[in-house]
């Protein structure tokens, strides 16, 4: 395996994990109350300050985290469009499996020829919906093994 080019197409290498953690855990020290982080970028003599909203500043938080953990990573605007397979891949699942959530339309998609695609955006409602799920299964699980357990 390479260990050049972005990390969206490798793993990151043992140093660029340890970097990664030491990274992140200077940031996540250094965030403010509000979940802000101000950074100071130097060159040379020359300094800029700059401050990172909470969401951005908990993206690179996630981002570092990722990447410490030695898993690949890979940013999907919100707006783009995906192949089943890019999809399938995004939900840890198979194509067949993604083609089949398609037909049964629990996920909307539309066809550029004979190629089916699948905006971001609805990929990751029907993540959101489906995790919500799990999450609903996993709290009624626990509750009638307390109840089980009493």
């Amino acid at each position: 395996m390479p260990f050049d080019g972005p990390l969206s197409e490798r793993l990151p290498t043992p140093e660029e994990a340890e970097k990664a953690r030491k990274a992140s855990a200077l940031l996540a020290r250094h965030m403010n109350k509000q979940g802000s982080l101000s950074l100071h970028l130097k060159q040379g003599a020359k300094g800029e300050f700059m401050e990172l909203p909470p969401a951005v500043s908990r993206l690179v938080l996630d981002l570092l985290l990722c990447v410490s953990k030695g898993e690949a990573v890979t940013l999907v605007p919100f707006g783009t469009e995906l192949s089943t397979q890019q999809a399938a891949d995004l939900l840890n699942v198979s194509r067949p499996f993604l083609v089949k959530l398609i037909e049964n339309k629990e996920i909307p998609h539309y066809k550029v020829g004979t190629h089916r695609r699948i905006r971001a955006e609805d990929l990751f409602a029907y993540k959101h919906r489906r995790d919500g799920k799990r999450g609903d299964a996993l709290r009624k699980l626990a509750r009638l093994g307390q109840e089980i357990d009493a």
